[in-house]
């Protein structure tokens, strides 16, 4: 405050006025000997011109003509290999506050490097303490800002008066403190809140001052600790560092990036043009730098903020495949999640996880092969290894009935979908006393997802040769209709009015959003004649109803229709295969008596009239009835 002071005065020192002599014997009598001051002065008459590119002057002065100076202690002090050898120097040659300062931060390196205990009660770094609490004023504003992290790492309590003398200079220096100090007094301020502990006049002035003084963000480093700590910024602060991280993605290391992409994740952020231009450079790293654990944790990252990118997919596939023998059990479950979740099926490596599997099928826990199985399962990856499954029943035959009842019913549903489910799977969790403990104090919503993965199953034990009888009206049904009714797409209310057309605007003949006792929905159903039009089909037996439809049975020649709107989240992504859990669709409709008409949105909604989708949907149905009729 007292350097501001002089500084504002002197400029208008210069200024301040004279006495006519006065003015005239200077000028004329000591003219030579005063050029030298009119010279310096003129820079403080002069309004200095900041760009908003060139920073703190504030900070860059108080680092540029302050440097700190390296000591003999100090130099002493960074040789040392041991904590106690940094408080034996201490004790020998002394110092001054900043000096302390530096054998602190030193000290705690080599107690994190070496471990060791009770250093704080040593008398030597009490030392160290008094000399640094009576001279804090001296410390550099790196060392001051490292000490907050220091003390704390060392196990001084958040109360301690030293650390609040510290914050408390802390705070009258943070206008002169540089953007990289002020991120990592971000950083020791987001891990005292998690602790329970918080200087609120620290926070609030460090926050002001981040969202001031933003333009003077010029590094990846800096960008990446304040990103990991995003929830102590407002969202228009965080829309800044993404702006200045897209800006300086080009110049960001491999693992700058796997650390923006990884704070992205934690904050859930989906910030797409960040996540593209990270993408890009990331592709064109060179092999070396893009290290296994960096590929798989941008693998979850983008599995996680849903962001798709096959350029990259390909590049990560090429690089897993001959580390696969390297990875463990945890990466290549952990790798296989990620890609389900992003619905991409690279049929190489799913062969590759298969196999490792195989090979290394004792290292693997229970968790991760249900992981691994539950990514094959959403995929539809159909293994015809037979030794695969062979493990994993043996692997199951200890574990199954301790499996948490979530876990246990997405692993049958999962074996389900693979075509791999036996009886003994089934029974274990379609009992009613195992359904109640997925009912019991649920999300409304997760039970309804639960409950259709049990109908699921039961359809599975019903329409597969299993030999298993399943009563699922009675086990599985709600007491009453559920609040959780799924939206209805573009694609189906689209497909639903061609339906009407196709129909003749008669509701005898046509049902939509038809619910199944499978857990499947048919978003439209049909009965045809011989000559492939609809009849009128309310007093026909439905055994795929709950109530079971009329009395009559179907005449003779007449077919039972469904048509199934596919829509783009229901394949794999960039590919026309049909996710797990919509080919099993399509494969228990087809058990259950019904000629699937399948309407995917590629063909169905580049059709623009009314006539040309009627005509579409006429042409399917004929070339369905045809297909069935050839086998």
């Amino acid at each position: 405050m007292t350097t501001r002071l002089l500084c504002r005065w002197a400029r208008w020192f210069p200024r301040s006025p004279r006495t006519a002599t006065a003015s005239a014997r200077l000028q004329t009598s000591t003219v030579h000997h005063t050029e030298p001051l009119c010279l310096m002065t003129l820079s403080w008459i002069r309004p200095s011109v900041r760009h908003l590119c060139q920073g703190n002057e504030l900070a860059k002065i108080d680092e540029g003509t302050v440097p700190y100076e390296r000591t003999k202690l100090i130099k002493l002090v960074e040789k040392a290999s041991t904590p106690d050898e940094v408080l034996q120097l201490w004790d020998q040659h002394g110092g001054t506050g900043s000096e302390a300062a530096r054998c602190l931060i030193q000290l705690n390196l080599r107690v994190v490097e070496k471990g060791s205990k009770g250093v704080l009660l040593d008398p030597r770094c009490k030392s160290m303490q008094d000399t640094l609490n009576t001279q804090l004023s001296t410390v550099w504003n790196g060392s001051l800002v490292g000490l907050l992290r220091t003390l704390t790492m060392l196990g001084l309590p958040a109360h301690a008066p030293l650390l609040g003398a510290i914050q408390n200079e802390v705070l009258w220096r943070i206008r002169r403190l540089s953007y990289r100090h002020l991120s990592y007094l971000a950083d020791w301020v987001a891990f005292q809140r998690k602790m329970g502990y918080e200087n609120e006049v620290l926070t609030s002035t460090l926050l002001k001052q981040l969202e001031l003084r933003w333009t003077e963000l010029s590094d990846s480093r800096t960008i990446t600790i304040l990103m990991g700590r995003a929830s102590l910024f407002t969202p228009s602060l965080m829309d800044k560092l993404e702006d200045k991280a897209l800006e300086l993605a080009e110049s960001f290391t491999a693992e700058d990036m796997r650390r923006v992409a990884l704070a992205l994740a934690s904050q859930n952020r989906r910030a797409v043009p960040l996540l593209r231009a990270l993408s890009y450079h990331l592709n064109q790293k060179p092999s070396f730098e893009l290290k296994t654990p960096l590929l798989l944790d941008i693998a979850y990252v983008y599995g996680k903020l849903n962001f798709s990118q096959t350029q990259f997919f390909k590049r990560l596939a090429s690089e897993l495949l001959p580390r696969l023998s390297e990875l463990s059990s945890s990466e290549v479950s952990r790798c296989a999640k990620s890609l389900a979740l992003l619905k991409w099926l690279h049929l190489p490596l799913f062969e590759g996880f298969a196999q490792h599997y195989v090979s290394n099928s004792e290292k693997y826990s229970t968790l991760q092969m249900c992981n691994l199985l539950m990514a094959f399962a959403k995929l539809n990856f159909q293994l015809g290894k037979e030794q695969f499954y062979l493990k994993v029943h043996k692997a199951l035959e200890d574990s199954f009935t301790s499996l948490e009842p979530f876990l246990k019913t997405d692993l049958v549903w999962s074996l389900c979908v693979l075509n791999q489910a036996n009886s003994d799977y089934i029974s274990s969790v379609i009992k009613p006393d195992f359904q109640k403990k997925l009912s019991a104090g649920g999300i409304e919503g997760r039970t309804e997802n639960y409950r259709q993965k049990l109908l699921n199953i039961c359809a599975y034990a019903q329409l597969e040769p299993l030999g298993l009888a399943v009563d699922a009206s009675a086990v599985l049904l709600p007491d009453r209709q559920s609040k959780a009714e799924s939206s209805t797409s573009a694609l189906q209310k689209t497909l639903h009015t061609a339906l009407w057309s196709l129909a003749n605007e008669r509701k005898q003949a046509l049902h939509t959003a038809v619910k199944t006792l499978y857990g499947w929905t048919i978003d439209g159903e049909l009965v045809v004649d011989s000559e492939n039009k609809p009849i009128d089909m309310e007093n026909f037996k439905a055994p795929h109803l709950p109530e079971g439809g009329g009395a009559d049975a179907l005449p003779e020649g007449t077919r039972r229709i469904a048509f199934v709107a596919w829509d783009f989240s229901n394949f794999c992504l960039k590919s026309k295969d049909l996710l797990g859990r919509f080919a099993m669709q399509k494969r228990h409709l087809q058990l259950a008596g019904f000629i699937v008409v399948e309407v995917p949105y590629f063909e169905f909604l580049e059709l623009k009239s009314d006539w040309q989708k009627v005509a579409y949907l006429k042409d399917k149905l004929g070339k369905a009835v045809a297909e069935e009729m050839a086998k």
